[in-house]
């Protein structure tokens, strides 16, 4: 098992390889080199800066039973088809039960800013969303430890 942290502006890469080595799990951060990402612990990968690099990367590597952690869930659909499981910074479990819910409902979101030039402006990131990201992300690995 290993975990793939899709490291372009992810909040939770620090958490997850704390995480990952309380367990003893590799670690692989994936990132374009426009990001500073350094770690002892995980293996850092920098990848072009094209707009799905890291995902081409991670969904290339990802195998049964690795995690992946990501907000964009076209990657998320990628990865459940190779049977990683996915999470995202917020703590969400993404499964094959909810993926297309999920994407839907990305689909209608960027026509709705398209048509109307409205965006959305997303609340900041508080310590709760980081309890909630560890508490599912400490039950996802154990659940695949049994």
């Amino acid at each position: 098992m290993k975990i793939f942290v899709d490291g372009d502006g992810c909040p939770v890469v620090d958490l997850t390889i704390e995480i990952a080595k309380s367990y003893d799990i590799d670690v692989v951060v994936v990132k374009n080199y426009c990001h500073e990402i350094y770690d002892d612990y995980a293996n850092i990968i920098t990848v072009d800066k094209s707009s799905d690099s890291a995902d081409y990367y991670i969904v290339n590597n990802a195998t049964n039973g690795d995690i992946v952690v990501t907000q964009d869930y076209g990657l998320a659909a990628m990865a459940l088809a190779k049977n990683a499981m996915c999470i995202t910074q917020n703590g969400l479990i993404i499964t094959s039960d909810n993926i297309n819910q999920l994407l839907e409902r990305r689909h209608f979101n960027r026509e709705m800013r398209r048509k109307h030039n409205k965006y959305t402006k997303f609340k900041k990131r508080d310590t709760k969303s980081d309890i909630y990201f560890e508490n599912n992300l400490r039950k996802l690995i154990e659940n695949l430890k049994k």
